[in-house]
């Protein structure tokens, strides 16, 4: 293992929190005898090459510091490598980190944790899914909660979670049931009515809405969580569980583990650990053991 090891920062992440946080992050690193060093880009697309560059050249581990959607960016660049990838989150919803039992908004103990999982040799391997080239680690999401954030990011007149919370009370509004044709491991393909269908290889998005709640991370198959078609007055009592995860319960929510599932829905987009992933319809695949974290 090279002591050389790549921080993959988001320095607008969290309100400048990213740039903040790779100072302790880096001086805990280089306190356990890691030289250390900082990868930045000039857009998304100049970080990942930057990013896979690092992985090519044999760094020992590539960090990423930002939220959700910095950790998808390292995941294209280290999935199907032997390089380990480190998490220090500090953005806004942080939930792959959460998934794993990381610090969240703790750089300096992430940077520890990081330090000693190298040291120890202890890296787990955990599930990755894809969609085409694109890998994801938390949940990929359609339908209502897709259309929630469609809308919130059209919003540009109000910023961080409020809006989100202003685009979930307007597609109530506007809320029907979407058509799905959905295919489960190359079963028979089945026409259904849902409000959302999630495909969680974690078991949360959104910061902490426990969507997938019983998914594992390396169990070699997703946890796709269905919310059937239901009044908007059942969606309003079904939603305040989803933070606890006692939504699975509710006899309109099922839930199936499949190893991979293709989605259909006219008009219909997807999102990835938060990111747009684009219009269905996908096909998503859980691949074993895709990558080696740096994690409990």
């Amino acid at each position: 293992m090279t002591s050389e090891i790549t921080l993959f920062v988001n320095p607008t992440a969290g309100s400048g929190r990213g740039a903040r946080a790779a100072q302790p992050a880096a001086s805990a690193l280089r306190d356990a005898g890691f030289s250390v060093r900082t990868v930045l880009g000039e857009d998304a697309d100049d970080a990942l090459r930057r990013a896979r560059e690092a992985v090519a050249g044999g760094t020992g581990a590539l960090i990423a510091v930002g939220g959700d959607g910095m950790m998808s960016l390292a995941l294209q660049a280290v999935a199907g490598t032997s390089t380990p990838l480190g998490a220090v989150a500090v953005g806004t919803g942080n939930d792959f980190a959460r998934a794993l039992g990381l610090p969240v908004r703790d750089p300096a103990a992430a940077g520890r944790l990081a330090a000693e999982a190298l040291k120890a040799g202890t890296a787990r391997t955990i599930d990755l899914g894809r969609v085409g080239e694109r890998w994801f680690g938390s949940v990929l999401a359609s339908g209502f909660d897709s259309r929630v954030n469609d809308r919130g990011n059209r919003m540009r007149w109000v910023g961080g979670r409020f809006k989100y919370d202003l685009a979930i009370l307007a597609e109530l509004a506007a809320f029907r049931p979407i058509p799905y044709r959905v295919r489960l491991d190359g079963g028979p393909v089945t026409e259904i009515e849902a409000t959302l269908i999630a495909v969680g290889n974690g078991t949360s998005y959104g910061g902490g809405m426990r969507i997938c709640a019983d998914a594992v991370m390396d169990d070699g198959l997703f946890d796709v969580t269905v919310v059937g078609d239901c009044s908007r007055t059942t969606l309003l009592k079904v939603f305040p569980k989803v933070y606890r995860g006692t939504h699975l319960g509710h006899p309109v929510v099922t839930v199936h583990r499949v190893s991979s599932i293709e989605l259909a829905s006219a008009g219909g987009t997807a999102y990835a650990d938060g990111e747009p992933l684009g219009a269905l319809p996908l096909t998503a695949t859980c691949v074993p053991g895709a990558v080696r974290v740096l994690a409990p």
